[in-house]
């Protein structure tokens, strides 16, 4: 697809608020993160954790190799969190270089967020161009996110926070109106 046919696509999906997470797999020095805005939970029989990543995501590699993942929901003061694992923040070691983590059985917890889901991987598939995540929730810790961070228009925002001006923040941000 070309991108201006991809452009309708991208403006769509600018529109969706999103709340922003961060999800963790894999063990020691193979551990590592992904912030991820496209994610969904659903009800069931295990309720189910979905969400894309890209399919070159070092988190691809360690969801597979261990079969699980941890899907940490962000509070609107965690934004650098997000930004570090969206590699917004360069950091030489790894996203989790110098993060307070436990480990955990589905993989690292990050100690400073305090709503999380641990998952087993149910399934995977390429959906477009990313690859779709299924995981069936095992373990669930939920605090009182009063003011979670949320992804709308390629940044940024709180709920009911009037619209700041467009800008750029990278190849993944929501087209301005035009």
């Amino acid at each position: 697809m070309s991108d201006e046919q991809d452009q309708p696509a991208k403006r769509l999906r600018g529109r969706l608020a999103s709340g922003v997470t961060v999800w963790t797999a894999g063990e020691g020095r193979e551990a590592t993160g992904l912030t991820v805005a496209s994610a969904l939970v659903t009800e069931g029989e295990p309720p189910r954790v979905l969400g894309t990543v890209g399919d070159l995501a070092e988190l691809l590699d360690a969801v597979r190799a261990t079969g699980c993942f941890v899907v940490h929901l962000l509070g609107h003061d965690q934004r650098q969190l997000a930004d570090r694992f969206a590699g917004l923040m360069p950091v030489p070691g790894g996203p989790l270089r110098d993060v307070d983590t436990r480990p955990g059985p589905h993989g690292p917890v990050l100690s400073e967020v305090g709503a999380w889901a641990g998952c087993r991987l149910v399934d995977e598939r390429q959906v477009g161009y990313p690859i779709l995540l299924e995981g069936a929730i095992e373990e669930l810790a939920l605090d009182d996110l009063e003011d979670p961070l949320v992804w709308f228009r390629g940044q940024y925002r709180r709920l009911g926070q009037a619209r700041a001006p467009w800008q750029a923040t990278g190849p993944d941000s929501a087209l301005p109106d035009r």
